[in-house]
């Protein structure tokens, strides 16, 4: 039994201009790892990639990783990196394999295509029309035809924060090595509903997508290989953004469509409760004054955070509008994070730790696309550190990984 083992991820927002070059796609190195190099890089992680690594090596499965590819959150993915990703797996497939493991996002947008995930199934399809194919994708997929008519396996993460990654990956390859050993035909079934839960109502231990994945988990339970409630990617301005649902049976496709169904029904009771109720900026502060007046003495700072320029959604991390506020109001004992400035960092460097610096802050890059034009700010700090940046993930989440 041999395994084409791939990694391909990527949330694409479309607004802001920040490009996605093949070098985002790669960790301290120029090109993203494949092979042995790939296999150390994640073997024992919490990634859907390195479940994949493990379920392989467990079954006495020959396997090569085509390779790890995974970018942060950004603009549209550089067309010449999609082509390089893309032509790295293909050419592994086109080598001969039993099936393909995919650790894919399920929000890509290129430069080309809006569906990049799809585009690249149906290159495999192309090769190996017949060839199993299971995908392991984050919660946030937006979900397009191509990725269920090309492939047998869909599972995607149950928990936001994602802290089922591997376990999401496990999923997928233990049902496509029952389809190669001829214990399960996987049956799919998928569907979208119009709407778009807003982020910061997507969290799993709250209402409403708490239930939601629940009954995920049960329908599980009763007998599905898989089933998974997709909540979408709002910051993509693409056709099939929002909720979406697959599930996965073992050759029943009549209760596959009704798992199916009641999935949808019951997200689209809800869709109200995934509005969310944005607190004017003043009235947040006001907040975090408070809680900075009522903390211990010695203990850390009350943090503001801009979720509207996440760069875990693909945001800037340059707009200076919540830390400004905090200037001018006078706050005190509370922080913003974060404030992404290269050029404003070569400055601190230079000053060195310990010294006081005055520097324009923020503010550097443009939004065309919302026509809004950055606005530095001046700041006055003393410069406390200065390191590398990297560091290796101990928390659930993307457990192991630099």
């Amino acid at each position: 039994m041999k395994l084409v083992i791939a990694q391909m991820k990527h949330e694409t927002t479309t607004f802001p201009p920040v490009p996605t070059p093949l070098a985002r796609f790669a960790t301290g190195t120029a090109e993203p790892p494949e092979g042995d190099a790939a296999v150390a890089a994640y073997r024992g992680t919490g990634s859907a990639i390195a479940a994949f690594i493990d379920l392989a090596e467990a079954a006495g499965a020959e396997y090569t990783v085509a390779i790890a590819a995974a970018a942060s959150p950004s603009g549209p993915v550089d067309n010449a990196a999609f082509e390089t990703i893309a032509d790295r797996i293909c050419a592994a497939v086109a080598q001969g394999c039993d099936a393909v493991l995919l650790d894919l996002h399920g929000a890509m947008v290129t430069q080309t295509y809006d569906d990049g995930e799809g585009e690249l199934l149906r290159r495999i399809r192309a090769i190996a029309p017949t060839v199993p194919i299971g995908l392991a994708l984050d919660m946030h997929t937006n979900l397009y035809d191509a990725m269920g008519a090309q492939s047998n396996v869909i599972a995607g993460y149950h928990t936001y924060p994602h802290i089922d990654v591997y376990e999401t990956g496990q999923r997928t390859g233990r049902a496509v090595l029952a389809m190669l050993a001829g214990q399960a035909k996987p049956t799919m079934a998928w569907g979208r509903a119009p709407m778009l839960p807003h982020v910061m109502r997507q969290g799993t231990a709250d209402s409403p997508n708490q239930a939601l994945q629940a009954r995920s988990r049960e329908i599980e339970a009763e007998g599905a290989l898989c089933a998974s409630l997709f909540l979408g990617f709002p910051n993509a301005d693409i056709e099939f953004a929002g909720l979406s649902v697959v599930v996965v049976t073992d050759n029943n496709q009549a209760q596959a469509e009704r798992w199916r169904d009641e999935l949808l029904a019951l997200a689209w009771e809800q869709r109200k409760a995934f509005v969310y109720q944005i607190e004017p900026l003043r009235a947040s502060m006001a907040r975090a004054q408070a809680l900075a007046d009522a903390k211990p003495a010695g203990s850390g700072p009350v943090v503001l955070l801009d979720h509207s320029d996440n760069c875990a959604s693909g945001g800037t991390m340059d707009t200076m509008t919540v830390l400004g506020a905090m200037l001018d109001a006078g706050l005190e004992g509370a922080a913003a994070f974060a404030i992404f400035d290269p050029a404003a960092v070569q400055q601190m460097i230079a000053a060195g730790v310990g010294n006081e610096i005055t520097l324009a802050l923020g503010g550097k890059l443009d939004m065309p696309s919302i026509g809004l034009l950055g606005q530095p700010r001046s700041v006055t700090g003393r410069i406390k550190l200065v390191c590398d940046g990297r560091y290796r993930n101990l928390g659930p989440m993307y457990g192991g990984e630099l």
